[in-house]
């Protein structure tokens, strides 16, 4: 006898609650023509936000752009842009355009497609990591040295060549 008391209270508080959000959505009143009820559902429904789907774009890159003209593309989340002086175990990349640009880095793996001109040196972490640059039609993969640094584009290429940053992969 408890438990069906218990099932029918819950079942009632279950129905009341159901009631007042139908209350709620339709402005207490359901009329034909009168742009509630049914009508509302429906019209509620079809401006609906849509689905999420994740395109892997940067975060605020359009500001970045503006603000630093840096051109971040798209990444798992696992790398990103940092302020230099805002950790210890951050990967640099040096540019002779932009100077030091400083990446966090987290989680077992990363990845982040960028462009950063003219690239020269590249200060790995505590993560195994493998920068792909471009100097025009040729593309170059480099393995950047764990907290150290490693020679990439103009300083490791023999006849100094101008790259491209594309791509930074981390593994931990």
């Amino acid at each position: 006898m408890k438990a069906r008391t218990t099932l029918l209270r819950t079942v009632g508080a279950a129905l009341a609650a159901g009631a007042l959000a139908w209350a709620a959505i339709t402005g207490g009143a359901v009329g034909a023509g009168s742009g509630t009820g049914a009508d509302a559902m429906k019209a509620v429904a079809e401006e609906g936000p849509g689905y999420a789907i994740e395109d892997y774009g940067y975060p605020n890159a359009d500001k970045i752009l503006a603000e630093r003209n840096i051109t971040l593309k798209r990444g798992d989340g696992h790398i990103l842009l940092a302020d230099c002086d805002s950790a210890t175990d951050l990967m640099e990349v040096w540019s002779r355009e932009k100077e030091k640009i400083c990446f966090k880095v987290s989680g077992t793996r990363g990845y982040l497609a960028l462009e950063i001109p003219s690239v020269f040196a590249v200060k790995g972490n505590n993560y195994s990591a493998e920068v792909d640059m471009t100097v025009g039609t040729e593309e170059k993969s480099f393995d950047v040295n764990k907290n150290s640094w490693t020679p990439v584009g103009e300083s490791a290429d023999e006849q100094g060549r101008d790259f491209m940053l594309m791509e930074i992969r981390t593994v931990k």
